[in-house]
């Protein structure tokens, strides 16, 4: 249990890592919020297929597999610059993700490298799918900070900020409050996918140009979070912040990258209405559906909406009898009066039933 404070604006909370107990079994908020960061990521994935034009079943096929391959390339990258003995003395604790330990450039690079894998089986636009695992990403990443905050971790250093945040885990940098570095990325991601979404929907030129910005993005951003740390990875060669190592060489081939394809204009999905009348695209979603007539409230045993008023009101609805018109008439019987009569044989013409002239015997 922590007593986490945010004296600047006189907000206090107990917070527990444990969120219930199941069994002897202990479920931490960590996992869950991480959980629900995966969950809305995955919503809106499916959620924008049709605008990006994908196959729904294909690409959840990419993103299963780029979540599998974000949890390994997540604790591989962690491993690997984690600068204690811990992993060489008890090599099976790699496995032990439970307890904690993963990189989110690893599960990023391992996440987008798998399911663009996948994607290229499937015959998918791989430019295509990063754009949209990019701001899945950024969902993920803004919700998935919280649980940093829930396990008081990745903060940074001592400050005397109005936001400062104060706990019993932050005390060991400084009691007077330290910089809330969980809260500054998860709002930086969130900016960040709204300005994407924007974009992906209304100015993207081509196939690939939103993980070019995301990419940019959150580098940036992670560049300097990661300075504020007291946590960080650490290169085993030269003393300098793995993160923000990565980061700075991610900028910088999105810079060059953009700069490169400026003039590129080959797009599968959304993005400018010019470009897309370009490659010939129909945004699926913005069709109209054919309309529909409107409902005027009449019954189909009616003729109109007022013969059903009168009808309800008590009133008779039959048209008044015409004078001079036989109630029984039918508009379609012949006319007795024009029946011609019979012709009336003449005398002596007529022949007798058995062919023989008159008068002959």
């Amino acid at each position: 249990m922590y007593h986490v404070q945010f004296p600047g604006f006189g907000f206090s909370f107990q917070i527990s890592p444990i969120a219930f107990t199941v069994g002897g079994h202990s479920f931490a908020w960590y996992g869950i919020i991480i959980a629900v960061g995966f969950l809305l990521a995955f919503l809106y994935v499916m959620k924008s297929c049709r605008r990006f034009h994908m196959d729904e079943d294909k690409l959840i096929d990419a993103v299963i597999v780029g979540i599998i391959g974000g949890v390994i390339g997540a604790r591989i990258y962690y491993v690997l610059f984690d600068s204690s003995s811990q992993y060489l003395k008890n090599p099976v604790s790699i496995f032990y993700i439970w307890e904690g330990g993963l990189g989110i450039y690893g599960g990023i690079i391992g996440g987008l490298l798998c399911g663009a894998i996948v994607a290229k089986l499937h015959k998918i636009s791989v430019p295509a799918v990063l754009d949209l695992a990019s701001l899945g990403f950024l969902i993920g990443q803004s919700v998935g900070r919280w649980g940093n905050f829930v396990n008081q971790e990745a903060f940074g250093t001592a400050t005397d900020l109005p936001w400062r945040m104060v706990s019993e885990r932050t005390e060991i940098v400084s009691s007077a409050g330290v910089h809330p570095c969980f809260l500054y990325e998860s709002l930086w991601c969130l900016l960040g996918f709204v300005l994407l979404h924007i974009f992906s929907r209304k100015f993207r030129r081509y196939d690939g140009q939103i993980f070019l910005l995301y990419t940019l993005w959150y580098g940036v951003g992670r560049f300097f979070i990661e300075g504020l740390r007291t946590d960080s990875l650490i290169t085993p060669v030269v003393p300098l912040r793995v993160s923000q190592v990565v980061a700075a060489a991610a900028v910088a081939a999105s810079v060059v990258l953009l700069v490169v394809f400026r003039r590129r204009t080959v797009l599968t999905g959304c993005g400018s209405p010019k470009i897309m009348e370009l490659n010939a695209i129909v945004d699926e979603v913005e069709v109209k559906k054919p309309e529909e007539e409107p409902d005027d409230g009449a019954s189909t045993i009616f003729a109109s909406a007022e013969d059903a008023k009168k009808v309800m009101a008590g009133d008779s609805i039959r048209e008044p009898e015409q004078p001079g018109r036989e109630e029984s008439e039918s508009p379609s019987a012949p006319d007795e009066k024009d029946e011609k009569p019979a012709e009336k044989a003449e005398p002596g013409n007529a022949e007798p039933e058995d062919g023989k002239p008159a008068g002959e015997k």
